[in-house]
């Protein structure tokens, strides 16, 4: 099944049959992605009065509780308010799920004893390219990923230089398969965060961030047609779906 966009007069076309999932699921069921020092996510029956609402236990459906935090437990999408006073509602701030998208691989550069994606690796990435957002894989690109336990190991993040250079390339959608833009412990600073959605001038209230993705090491660097899905929370970050889509030529 193809499908034909027209893009700032652009015709893209799409083989929508092969779409390409960058997220990261929750399964309680075996090692679940985790970060920021909190338990991992539950997922279990229901009770009431003492009975387990499953078909296992005879019940006629299954009743699941989902107890997690997105930006914890799952690949995630998030809105300034995850930094402001006032708690922005992504949901809200999302309006338009269909971008057109950079993936670039980034071999991390070891400074003052942290691993960080610098200004000048996405330059030499995006060059004079422009694009809604951009898909950052980071080497090694190991499967583990997908069940990394990130808390207290000091994970690669993005310098502030890199997150500006984001923001005056016109990025509006940065996505990363690291659990934070900014260093695990930085003292409160959030750089990139901030810098990125420009909290210090005009804030870029449809600008989002997502984390926990993973790409798959088939999947070629380039440009592609991103589907942002979100879940409906009325929150600063929800859980997230997105996809690419090969651009054909």
């Amino acid at each position: 099944m193809k499908a034909t966009i027209e893009y700032n007069s652009r015709k893209i076309e799409v083989d929508i049959s092969n779409p390409i999932d960058i997220s990261i699921p929750i399964d309680a069921s075996k090692q679940n992605v985790n970060a920021w020092y909190i338990d991992d996510p539950k997922i279990s029956a229901e009770t009431h009065e003492g009975y387990e609402i499953s078909v296992a236990n005879g019940a006629v459906v299954n009743f699941n509780h989902i107890h997690f935090n997105p930006h914890s437990h799952i690949t995630h999408t998030e809105c300034v308010g995850h930094i402001t006073p006032k708690v922005h509602s992504v949901n809200k701030n999302l309006k338009y799920f269909i971008f057109l998208a950079e993936v670039v691989t980034i071999a991390p550069l070891f400074h003052n004893g942290d691993f960080l994606i610098g200004v000048k690796q996405l330059k030499t990435a995006l060059r004079n390219k422009k694009r809604d957002a951009i898909v950052i894989r980071t080497l090694p690109n190991l499967e583990d990923k997908k069940s990394m336990r990130y808390s207290d190991t000091n994970p690669t993040y993005l310098s502030e230089k890199a997150a500006i250079y984001l923001r005056e390339k016109g990025i509006k959608h940065l996505l990363v398969d690291l659990p934070s833009v900014d260093k695990e412990k930085d003292g409160g600073q959030l750089l990139s965060h901030n810098a990125f959605w420009n909290t210090a001038g005009e804030i870029r209230m449809d600008a989002t961030i997502t984390e926990f993705i993973y790409v798959p090491n088939h999947v070629e660097d380039g440009e592609y047609l991103l589907n942002l899905m979100i879940a409906p929370f009325e929150n600063d970050a929800t859980p997230s779906k997105p996809v690419l889509y090969e651009i054909l030529k």
